[in-house]
């Protein structure tokens, strides 16, 4: 199972959410945990050492068949991070098929951080998931480019966000999917992550809300 989890714009709070469902579904089995976007290792609080990552694994023309496994690093219990380390985009020319050949051998849920999907690369993950999870606030500008946006996700995790105008029902009208959880805006979530804890200490909203998705 291939969770991909992206967003249209960007400060949308995807590597937060993807980190979270990663950590939920260790419930019930181990989970592989994809940083596409670079930002995940300070989100869990995971030290980030020198070596490569997965943008090395991309760039290289020729690789061992167990390289990719290699790169992985134990985040949590029950939980493995393939970090990105290699600068905030991918290479040029890279698609995402090779990537999701690897991953189509794991026997176990693959979580992916796209983030943006600013990049056929991102497009690629995105459109690609067994389920495909567009992280969105009710913003009238992101609304907009989510329903331009050339890939359709299987739900939406809705960032709701106080003295904001759109609902969650206003977001399915509009894209004709369905919203699977929504996150209502919260101070203790954004502790957790300032201060690394998110692999220890999720706050219990969060945990509630997510389940649905997970």
């Amino acid at each position: 199972m291939l969770f991909a989890c992206w967003s249209v714009k960007g400060g949308s709070g995807t590597t937060v959410v993807a980190a979270a469902l990663a950590l939920l579904l260790t419930d019930s089995s181990h989970v592989l945990l994809v940083d596409a976007s670079g930002d995940l290792p300070a989100v869990l609080g995971v030290p980030d050492v020198d070596g490569p990552g997965l943008a090395d694994w991309l760039a290289a023309d020729e690789v061992a068949p167990d390289a990719l496994g290699r790169l992985m690093v134990d985040a949590a219990p029950g939980l493995q991070l393939l970090p990105w380390r290699g600068g905030p985009a991918p290479p040029p020319g890279v698609d995402s098929d090779r990537l999701l050949a690897a991953l189509a051998t794991e026997h176990r849920p693959v979580v992916v951080d796209c983030g943006s999907t600013g990049s056929p690369f991102a497009l690629g993950l995105a459109a690609s998931a067994s389920m495909s999870l567009l992280v969105l606030r009710p913003c009238f500008l992101a609304l907009r480019r989510a329903l331009a946006a050339p890939v359709r996700p299987s739900g939406v995790i809705l960032v709701a966000e106080p003295g904001r105008a759109l609902t969650r029902h206003d977001v399915e009208d509009v894209l004709n999917v369905p919203v699977r959880a929504e996150l209502a805006w919260c101070e203790a979530v954004a502790r957790a992550v300032d201060g690394g804890l998110s692999r220890s200490r999720l706050p219990r909203s969060l945990v509630k809300t997510l389940k649905e998705a997970a």
